[in-house]
């Protein structure tokens, strides 16, 4: 399919955002479409911003092998030895490499098995008060643990949001860590966590299919499990700096990046990443309320692609035909 086949496409399902392939010999293409801010009708460019929803885990996920390899902790370590007595509800047999593979058995306060439309509200919390991980604590003592420490995989936002406070109890902030750990050794110079009521200029807003935007169905500043803020230059950024090991060592990298678990629909999960069950294609996504998508890398060709949308399922046609395409 051509490049502008690919733009036909984008047009006949009204997408709304931007997508990158890029393949080792330099060929590729590249697209913008939509608006960021229909109210003022600014259109969605090449430089926009974008959230991501549960990509964030793999940063987060990131951060916390960078503590490890400064022995800050280990992946063995006992979560509740580094949070205390925060998390009761907790098996204190629960460790950070349980949480890094979903496979800790904590309950999810949003498990997204049992969720309806992406689009509703689906947690009574005023998302104006969850700003740090420390925040949610309330809201992850009400759901106790449901299986046993190293048992089933089962994808779980509970943890990850422990993780963020894993890394904010050793670092005193999340989101700067994250930074600091993360997107200034990868040169991710526009990317980061913003809030939502004070996003910055060229930043895209979320939008629900009744066309409000998403402002109150999210938390004000993304966490451990979700939320940053993304552009297609340092989405390529992250790809180059994680397979050059200049976030953590390759031999972490190859690490988080193994198939470690089957995760159903012909997929598998290992270390903050989901990953192909022969672990030859490893990517990123997340959708959220006004928020959709995906970034993989096929390591047998080279070959990446990235699509990002400011709606909640826009990202997922588009990237369907990409990863349909011969590498």
């Amino acid at each position: 399919m051509s490049p502008a086949g690919l733009r036909e496409i984008a047009e006949s399902i009204g997408f709304s955002g931007v997508a990158r392939l890029e393949r080792p010999d330099g060929g590729g293409f590249e697209l913008a479409r939509g608006q960021a801010d229909r109210r003022h009708g600014v259109p969605i460019g090449i430089t926009t911003r974008f959230a991501t929803a549960s990509a964030t885990k793999g940063f987060t996920a990131l951060t916390v092998m960078s503590l490890v390899e400064s022995g800050a902790l280990t992946s063995a370590t006992p979560l509740r030895s580094v949070v205390g007595d925060a998390l009761p509800c907790v098996d204190p047999e629960v460790t950070i490499e349980h949480l890094l593979g979903h496979t800790s058995g904590v309950g999810d306060y949003l498990d997204e098995e049992t969720l309806g439309d992406v689009d509703d509200h689906v947690i009574d919390v005023s998302m104006h008060t969850l700003a740090r991980p420390s925040d949610y604590l309330d809201l992850l003592n009400e759901h106790p643990q449901v299986a046993r420490p190293g048992g089933r995989f089962a994808y779980n936002n509970s943890g990850y949001v422990m993780l963020a406070l894993v890394v904010e109890g050793l670092t005193g902030s999340y989101h700067e860590a994250v930074a600091d750990r993360v997107l200034a050794p990868a040169g991710m110079l526009r990317s980061g966590f913003f809030r939502s009521d004070d996003l910055p200029p060229d930043t895209a807003l979320g939008y629900l299919e009744s066309g409000r935007t998403n402002v109150f169905h999210l938390p004000v500043i993304g966490g451990g499990d979700g939320g940053i803020y993304l552009t297609l230059d340092d989405v390529t950024a992250f790809w180059d700096a994680l397979d050059a090991g200049r976030i953590v060592s390759p031999a972490h990298v190859a690490a988080m990046t193994t198939p470690r678990r089957p995760a159903g629909e012909g997929r598998a999960y290992g270390l903050g990443f989901w990953t192909s069950p022969d672990g030859s294609v490893v990517w990123l996504e997340g959708m959220d309320a006004g928020v959709s998508f995906v970034s993989s890398v096929d390591r047998s060709t080279g070959v990446r692609a990235t699509v990002m949308a400011n709606t909640s399922s826009g990202a997922w046609p588009l990237a369907r035909h990409l990863e349909a395409l011969p590498g």
